[in-house]
């Protein structure tokens, strides 16, 4: 079994060679593809250092977005699952295990990990609510079952994702990602997982338009053909 992992980063210079080396330390077989969204802080030099085989690195001529980092990369995954991870230090590649198993085990399409079945932790309330109202109106519309659609730890097999017309650049491609799989009759299952939320002042970039633009996609996905 081997893993795709689409590394979207933009402006994370104090994390993500750290994060590099969390996920070359999961002893799972793997290819890394890192998208970097033209990054401002030295994030692009850093890994324009990097010197590694196992470590894709494409470079974007502008900030086109998160989605559409996780879409240029796609085409270049060859595993049979790919998996989602940020650049930060908010998810432990660790987790990843539990993921692969359940996939394995279950011949799934596609597995989630949920930082609310792992234990809610949130340093901002308004965003835990407004994930979870995210979540139900994702469970109502398209008959989903899920505590955490907005978790950045989607596992999905490779040749379902690369089949997927995803055409969303910012977050809401995780929202319309989960849309299209529902709508295509995969079922998503989730496992629980760690979450070490960081501040704005650490570096968080999602702000309360992303959430709005979430309900957007969710709504736009179950109206439109």
């Amino acid at each position: 079994m081997k893993l795709s992992v689409i590394m979207p980063a933009f402006n994370e210079r104090d994390t993500i060679l750290t994060a590099l080396e969390r996920v070359k330390a999961v002893e799972i077989e793997k290819e890394i593809i890192v998208v970097d969204n033209c990054s401002t802080d030295g994030t692009r030099e850093l890994l324009q250092q990097i010197d590694d085989d196992d470590i894709r690195i494409i470079f974007q001529p502008e900030n086109f977005g998160k989605g559409t980092s996780i879409r240029t990369a796609i085409p270049y995954c060859t595993g049979d699952y790919t998996i989602i991870q940020d650049a930060d230090l908010e998810y432990d590649p660790q987790d990843w295990h539990k993921l692969v198993d359940l996939a394995l085990e279950k011949d799934l399409g596609a597995v989630y990990g949920s930082r609310v079945l792992g234990g809610p932790k949130a340093i901002y309330s308004h965003f835990y609510w407004g994930v979870r109202f995210l979540t139900f109106l994702t469970n109502l519309l398209f008959g989903a079952n899920l505590t955490d659609v907005a978790t950045a730890c989607k596992m999905v097999r490779t040749e379902v994702l690369q089949e997927l017309k995803l055409n969303c650049a910012g977050f809401d491609l995780d929202f319309e990602l989960t849309d299209k799989l529902c709508k295509n009759g995969y079922e998503i299952v989730e496992v629980p997982i760690s979450y070490h939320p960081r501040s704005f002042e650490e570096g968080k970039k999602i702000r309360a338009k992303d959430g709005l633009r979430a309900l957007f996609t969710i709504l736009t996905d179950r109206l439109l053909p």
